[in-house]
């Protein structure tokens, strides 16, 4: 081909431009690229792992109170053992008092609307702390700063880089709450008081490499992000009461009788419930070592970010074997009062948490913990390693869905440890995302599930007012919380799963995401290149379009014409989230044919022409004919001759 002379080449592109410029239809490509910055460094690869140079803080527990159940005061001393593994030297280290919310000018009681929330709370409470140090190798200081739910302790010279180390100490008390905001607190029964305590200790804040200190204050929504380590603590109560908690007991042969160590001995071999307390022994001799003065508890639970545990008098308690991967095996057990016992009650909680640990550690990721106990309480569900407080009135498929959620919670953050303050949907949504299939499985599909059905979400998609995932859930309206962080998170992943991806594809890449960050600090960006490095897939139109912002999906079919060889289908996308299409084709000799076409028809604009080749006649074309989609419009969802 020849040369054109410059002049003549730059009037015939001109031409071209002229005659086609009212051709020209902006195309779709915003949706499509990146929305945040997604590049990799040391600490974080751009494959959703963590860098050659990850690190993160540890933090390891001595922990010593005693419960005063005449007064409702938890009191005792704490040593912290921080371990510095960042490459930074450290000032100061801030640890979080969530016990503080419980005060009349706390951040959270004064951030509460009038009309009150879920996450009222007493306000008679808070922290008593004296006897503060933290002694480092080069001496010991005093000096700290408390700031509502943070205290701000500092050293006497910075704490070295990768390795430094430092023992905070400190004693403590606080008063119990009745409310304790729906995580803990105590309620009265019958035989006695159920105390469920968490958020008891002071802890530290985790210093990472996305924003170091991680000092959002406790206001009530937002949940919890914390450092793992080791947690030797005890409880000394009134003999009278049984404690149960995270961890491993280290001193069966000092709190608990004959009998019940041997009844522990027969369910660590045993698929059926088996009781450690029966409910007629509850109140009696039988039931305690001995019946006046106190008892020491002592657990350990390793590699943990938290613990919890639960005191009481009026303890029924139960234990079943949970088989593991590996033939290991666990201990599945509850405690509950009279008032929450019966057959389709309280008396199969142990049989709920063996089928739902028992289902993810399969599925998932091995459960790593020795113990899962199920307590009865006020506390509507609430989740800590390897605990969970549920409802003490939860029956049938309720007790089912709570004790599944919250044990559920071991995956979601407790081995895969993300920041619930910040991302409530890493948590909650992923949680809800599992708990459809666990559902599914359980005893062949006793209780219904509606996670897999996506346009349950229609009524919410279109509510005026709103908000989207990424709402911090303590800005989050409190009608929408439960959309933001839980529903609408986990019917994304099952639209992944379900409809995007394909399940071999998205499981490889799900299952990958947990083992990859299991007891490690992912960032949302993590989640989102992990998936997609996995699968294969660049969902960026996903991420952007359904986990930020309040747009919706419609997808339509407008037309089929037919043309020589076949028919041409027109379809639409009227919504802001592309999707690829799935759609039915029903011939006029009631044959049919699923097609499937790629989400980048949507890059180019929002109307695409299908060629469909067949001699056949067309007479109907349905849109995601097994209705996986929350298609806000269905009313252009099918096409009738």
């Amino acid at each position: 081909m020849k040369y054109l002379k410059s002049s003549l080449l730059f009037a015939l592109l001109l031409s071209i431009i002229s005659t086609n410029a009212q051709e020209v239809n902006p195309d779709n490509q915003h949706l499509f690229n990146d929305f945040t910055y997604r590049q990799g460094n040391v600490y974080r690869t751009a494959s959703g792992k963590p860098g050659p140079e990850y690190w993160q803080n540890a933090a390891d527990y001595d922990i010593n109170v005693s419960l005063d159940d005449q007064t409702n005061m938890i009191s005792g001393d704490i040593t912290i053992h921080y371990t510095n593994n960042s490459p930074e030297t450290l000032d100061f280290v801030w640890l979080f008092l969530e016990q503080n919310r419980f005060t009349e000018n706390s951040r959270g009681t004064l951030t509460t609307p009038i009309e009150g929330n879920r996450y009222n709370g007493d306000v008679e409470g808070g922290f008593k702390l004296t006897n503060i140090s933290a002694k480092t190798k080069s001496g010991t200081s005093s000096k700290y700063i408390i700031s509502d739910t943070r205290m701000q302790v500092f050293l006497d010279k910075p704490l070295a880089a990768k390795g430094g180390e430092v023992d905070i100490k400190m004693n403590f008390s606080f008063k119990v709450p009745v409310e304790g905001m729906d995580r803990m607190g105590r309620l009265n029964v019958a035989e006695g008081t159920i105390y469920a305590i968490a958020q008891w200790y002071p802890r530290v804040a985790v210093f990472d490499d996305v924003v170091g200190w991680n000092t959002d204050p406790y206001l009530g929504a937002g949940e919890f992000y914390c450092e793992y380590g080791t947690f030797n603590y005890q409880v000394t109560a009134p003999a009278s009461l049984t404690v149960v908690g995270s961890g491993v007991l280290q001193n069966p042969n000092d709190v608990l009788t004959k009998t019940q160590q041997e009844r522990f001995s027969q369910a660590s071999k045993s698929d059926k419930t088996v009781y450690i307390i029966k409910p007629d022994e509850v109140g009696k001799p039988a039931a305690h070592t001995k019946n006046n003065g106190t008892l020491t508890w002592k657990y350990k639970m390793e590699n943990t970010r938290d613990v919890a545990w639960a005191a009481s008098k009026a303890f029924i308690w139960d234990a079943a074997k949970i088989n593991l991967p590996d033939n290991k095996t666990a201990l599945a057990q509850s405690v509950y009062p009279k008032e929450s016992d019966g057959a389709m009650a309280w008396s199969r909680s142990t049989e709920f948490t063996k089928a739902s640990i028992e289902f993810y550690s399969k599925t998932y990721f091995p459960y790593p913990y020795a113990n899962a106990i199920n307590v009865a309480a006020s506390v509507g569900g609430m989740e800590y390693p390897g605990v969970s407080f549920c409802h003490y009135q939860s029956r049938d498929a309720d007790l089912w869905d709570v004790t599944d959620h919250e044990f559920g919670h071991n995956w979601f953050p407790m081995i895969v440890g993300s920041n619930e303050r910040r991302y409530p949907w890493m948590d909650e949504g992923f949680n809800t995302f599992v708990n459809n299939y666990s559902t599914e499985a359980f005893n062949n599909g006793e209780f219904p599930t509606t996670v897999n059905k996506p346009r349950n979400l229609n009524r919410y998609l279109t509510f005026e007012n709103r908000e989207g995932i990424d709402t911090y859930p303590d800005v989050a309206n409190a009608r929408n919380l439960a959309y933001t962080a839980y529903y609408k998170p986990a019917a994304g992943l099952f639209i992944l799963r379900e409809y995007i991806l394909g399940a071999e594809r998205f499981d490889n890449a799900f299952n990958s995401y947990i083992k990859t960050w299991a007891f490690k600090h992912p960032q949302p960006n993590d989640f989102f290149n992990h998936i997609e490095n996995v699968a294969g897939e660049d969902l960026s139109w996903f991420w952007k379009g359904w986990f930020f912002g309040n747009g919706n999906i419609d997808l339509g079919v407008t037309d089929v014409t037919t043309q020589p060889g076949g028919s041409i289908i027109t379809f639409e996308n009227s919504g802001q989230i592309p999707m690829p299409v799935t759609f039915k084709v029903i011939y006029a000799d009631n044959t049919s044919e699923i097609k499937k076409l790629p989400v980048e028809i949507w890059q180019r604009g929002n109307s695409w022409d299908y060629f469909l080749k067949s001699s056949k006649e067309v007479i109907r074309v349905e849109m995601d004919p097994d209705k996986m989609l929350p298609d806000v419009n269905i009313l252009n969802d099918t096409w009738n001759k």
